[in-house]
């Protein structure tokens, strides 16, 4: 497969033409001589990087509006976690399959999930044509007999993750330090170190969450999980909000990946990311959307938006995190962070591309495209995406979005019954 995107805005470059053989970008040049099998006008678009989602729960799309404005205690237990017993394999997959949509159409290439029924996610990405890293969350709430199991469902997974494409990868998910016992948080150290696996983890989302591991162990989250021996390079950390200076310290330390979801934790009242902290230990912060129970939607734009705008809210400086440092965290730091050879338009990287609609009203009139991105826009200004170098979305369509949006509707309203 070869495409020839012809006279496309390249922000920092001008106006260029790029020419994607296989999955990679083989040229970027004036007038590049090739005979492509697919020839895109780029004339009034600009080719930007695909967004990198670095935490999600993408089956949680049939959630989306079923349990807001509640505390966050009363939303899980009440409402969340007993409509999760009852989730089945189809209703994840077309759950995961909205998701999926979703977040091609507002530009997204590349998703980190932590959910239930692996292979139901697994399935839907494979078909929707997107990356992720896809992980089974693990809870065992201390429970032996359940550790085991959890276990050997992750060993069973793992394997049976090889027969999809490389556009998949296997993670693993220990939910949280309150869910997981530390010999089961162990485990997933030494398993994800012998085989090559990332770590999906939420942790010191809420105030609670670090009273209640001072309340047992008699230290805060991050330095219990350095002394039971999880912390590495390979730990990706969502939320991570009610940190301290020397916790902050440890993470850098082990260079974990810190993802910041503005959008729940706002919705969610968990508190506020010491952005600036973090930005000046010189930690990998990446952006992601949370699950759409909690969010509720998976528009990568509108959550740089919030990133920028709610830390110059909280720090009373309206030169923090300027739209440009948003704009990397969806992309090149999210790139980095999950070694994906992507997050910039550029001779050798992967062809997981956007392309932006410089005529519509929101980019108008175009002094600073970045700026408009982040501040002004929202998915809607995608008009194609192309990933793995085959294009997913061409002029705001994909192919079965219908028969998605009908049969996702229709597991949410029996998932509801059924609860």
């Amino acid at each position: 497969m070869s495409i020839l995107i012809r006279q496309v805005l390249i922000p920092g470059q001008g106006i260029k033409d790029i020419l994607i053989e296989g999955n990679v970008i083989s040229a970027i040049g004036d007038a590049i001589q090739a005979v492509p099998e697919n020839v895109i006008d780029g004339r009034n678009l600009a080719a930007l990087p695909g967004f990198v989602n670095a935490h999600t729960h993408a089956g949680m799309t049939l959630m989306r509006g079923y349990a807001d404005d509640l505390p966050v205690q009363e939303w899980l237990e009440q409402k969340i976690w007993p409509l999760e017993n009852k989730l089945t394999e189809e209703d994840v997959y077309w759950g995961t399959k909205l998701a999926c949509l979703e977040m091609i159409k507002t530009g997204t290439t590349f998703f980190n999930d932590m959910y239930w029924h692996f292979h139901a996610t697994a399935q839907a990405v494979e078909e929707m044509g997107i990356r992720a890293v896809i992980s089974a969350v693990s809870i065992d709430l201390f429970d032996e007999d359940r550790a085991r199991q959890q276990r050997q469902l992750n060993e069973q997974l793992f394997r049976e993750s090889q027969k999809y494409s490389g556009r998949i990868q296997f993670g693993l998910g220990p939910h949280a330090i309150y869910t997981v016992s530390p010999r089961s948080l162990r485990w997933n150290r030494d398993f994800a170190e012998a085989n090559g696996c990332l770590i999906h983890t939420h942790l010191s989302e809420t105030r609670e969450e670090v009273q209640d591991c001072l309340n047992k162990h008699g230290q805060r989250p991050a330095r219990y999980l350095q002394k039971i021996g999880f912390l590495g390079t390979n730990v990706i950390a969502a939320h991570c909000i009610w940190l301290d200076d020397e916790e902050i310290r440890i993470l850098k330390d082990y260079d974990v990946k810190v993802v910041h979801n503005p959008t729940s934790n706002m919705k969610l009242s968990s508190g506020t990311f010491p952005y600036r902290k973090f930005r000046k230990a010189g930690i990998s912060i990446s952006l992601g959307t949370d699950g759409c129970a909690s969010n509720n939607n998976l528009d990568m734009l509108e959550e740089m938006k919030f990133a920028s705008v709610v830390e110059k809210m909280f720090d009373q400086d309206p030169t923090v995190m300027p739209a440009q440092e948003a704009f990397e965290m969806a992309t090149k730091n999210g790139a980095e962070a999950f070694g994906l050879n992507a997050g910039e338009i550029a001779v050798g990287r992967l062809a997981d591309i956007v392309l932006i609609d410089l005529r519509h009203y929101s980019l108008v009139p175009n002094h600073n495209l970045i700026s408009n991105l982040v501040f002004s826009a929202n998915g809607s200004v995608i008009d194609t995406t192309i990933c793995d170098g085959k294009i997913l979305m061409r002029h705001k369509q994909v192919a079965g979005e219908d028969e998605i949006i009908e049969n996702a509707g229709r597991v949410a309203r029996d998932l509801v019954i059924r609860s």
